[in-house]
C-alpha cells in the first residue's frame, strides 16, 4: 500500500511538473526575430517619398505604423522618428529591412527583439516558407487562402476592408455616357467573381462601404442584369467599345478583368481588357480602370472620405468633403450619389488574410486603418 501511494504521488508530481512547463511555455516571452515576407518591393522608407505603386504604398504604411507613433494626444499623425515600437536597424532597398525593438518606448518595449522583412516574395514562395517554417508571417492573396489552409498554414482573416472597383476616366467619350457606365455595371456577375475567382474569400460589393461599417450595404444591389444591360447598351449610337485597364503584374486583377469582359460580351457590350503600367496615369485609350481601395479607418465617415479623396480626381466626382460630424444618413446619401452616377462601379470586398507560422503567439487581427500589431506578438521558444 505504501509503495502504491508513493507511485501515485510520483505520477501526480510529474504531471504537475509537465503542466507547469506547458504553462510557462505559453507565457509571453521576450526575444527572437519575427520573419516576415511580403510581395511588395519598397524603394524608400522616406516619409515624404512617393511609392511607385499601390502595393508599395500599402506595405510602406504598415512599416510606418511600426516606426512612428500613429497619433499624438490631439489625434493627429505624429510621424516622429524613433517614436514607434521599432527603429530601422538594416535597410537594403528593394530587398529587405530589419527593424529593432525600441527599448525605451512608452508603455514598454515589444516582445520580439527584431523584425526581418523580406520583400518581393511571390505568393507561392511565401506559402512554401510558411509551410516549411522559414517564415513567421506573410500576407496571403484571397484566392490562395484555401490552398494555404489545406497545406496546414494558420490563416487569420480580417473583416472585408479592401474594395475592388471599376473607375471610369473623366473626360473619355464612352466614360461620359451614362448609359454605357450603367450598362457595364449591370452586366457584371459579382457573385461569380467571389465564388470562383476568390474561392469565396470576399463579398460582392454594391456600395462603397461594407455592411459591418455603416450597416447600409444591403441597400445597394449586387445582382447582375444582363437583359437590362443589353437594353441600355442598345441605346448608344454607333459601335462603341470600352477599354478596361488593369495593372501589369496583377494576376488577380487580370482574372477579374477577363471575367468582366465575358459578362460584358454576354450582354452585347464591346469591352476589351488591357494591361497598363502600375501607378501610372491611364493611357489615352483606356476608358476605365480596375482599382483597389483600402479602408483607412473603421469609421464610415472617415473611410468614405478616404475613398472620395482618391476617386474624385480620377472619375471627376464632387470633391467636397462630408462634415466632420456627418450622421449615418448623410454618409449614406453621399455614398448613394457616387454609386448611382456609375462613374465608380464597386465589384467585391476583400478581407486581408495573414499566414502565421507556428511560433507566433498573441496575434490579433488589425482593424481597418490599423497596421500590423507586431509590437504585441511574441514567439514561442522552439523545442530543443
Amino acid at each position: 500500500m505504501k509503495l502504491r501511494s508513493c507511485l501515485f504521488l510520483a505520477v501526480i508530481s510529474i504531471a504537475l511538473l509537465d503542466a507547469g512547463r506547458v504553462e510557462t511555455s505559453r507565457r509571453p516571452r521576450y526575444g527572437g526575430t519575427l520573419r516576415v515576407e511580403i510581395g511588395a518591393v519598397l524603394h524608400s522608407l522616406d516619409p515624404a517619398g512617393a511609392p511607385a505603386d499601390p502595393d508599395e504604398a500599402a506595405a510602406k504604411n504598415e512599416i510606418d505604423s511600426l516606426l512612428y507613433d500613429q497619433r499624438n494626444p490631439n489625434g493627429t499623425f505624429a510621424g516622429v522618428a524613433g517614436s514607434g515600437a521599432f527603429h530601422i536597424a538594416e535597410w537594403e532597398s528593394g530587398k529587405h529591412v530589419t527593424l529593432a525593438a525600441n527599448e525605451n518606448i512608452r508603455g514598454g518595449r515589444p516582445f520580439v527583439d527584431s523584425i526581418d522583412i523580406q520583400m518581393g516574395r511571390p505568393a507561392k514562395d511565401r506559402l512554401l516558407d510558411l509551410e516549411g517554417g522559414k517564415a513567421d508571417f506573410a500576407e496571403i492573396p484571397p484566392e490562395e487562402a484555401r490552398r494555404a489552409a489545406e497545406r496546414g498554414v494558420r490563416v487569420s482573416t480580417s473583416q472585408p476592408e479592401d474594395l475592388v472597383a471599376i473607375v471610369f476616366a473623366a473626360g473619355h467619350a464612352i466614360a461620359e455616357d451614362a448609359h454605357a457606365r450603367e450598362a457595364l455595371a449591370r452586366s457584371i456577375e459579382r457573385a461569380a467573381i467571389v465564388n470562383f475567382i476568390l474561392q469565396k474569400e470576399g463579398e460582392p460589393a454594391g456600395g462603397l462601404l461594407p455592411q459591418w461599417s455603416n450597416g447600409t450595404a444591403f441597400l445597394f444591389s449586387t445582382a447582375a442584369d444582363a437583359a437590362g444591360a443589353k437594353e441600355l447598351w442598345s441605346q448608344i449610337g454607333g459601335s462603341p467599345k470600352i477599354v478596361l485597364g488593369y495593372d501589369s503584374g496583377d494576376l488577380l486583377g487580370q482574372t477579374i478583368a477577363e471575367r468582366i469582359a465575358v459578362n460584358a460580351r454576354d450582354a452585347g457590350i464591346g469591352l476589351t481588357a488591357e494591361t497598363i503600367a502600375s501607378a501610372a496615369p491611364s493611357p489615352a485609350n483606356v476608358d476605365a480602370r480596375l482599382v483597389y481601395l483600402r479602408m483607412t479607418s473603421s469609421h464610415p465617415r472617415d473611410a468614405l472620405a478616404g475613398f472620395q479623396a482618391v476617386l474624385a480626381p480620377m472619375a471627376g466626382l464632387d470633391p467636397s468633403p462630408l462634415p466632420a460630424a456627418a450622421a449615418s444618413e448623410q454618409i449614406y446619401e453621399r455614398e448613394r450619389a457616387i454609386v448611382s452616377s456609375y462613374r465608380v462601379v464597386p465589384l467585391v470586398w476583400l478581407p486581408r488574410l495573414y499566414g502565421l507560422g507556428p511560433r507566433v503567439r498573441d496575434w490579433k487581427v488589425p482593424a481597418a486603418g490599423e497596421g500590423w500589431p507586431f509590437a504585441d506578438v511574441w514567439l514561442e521558444q522552439e523545442s530543443q
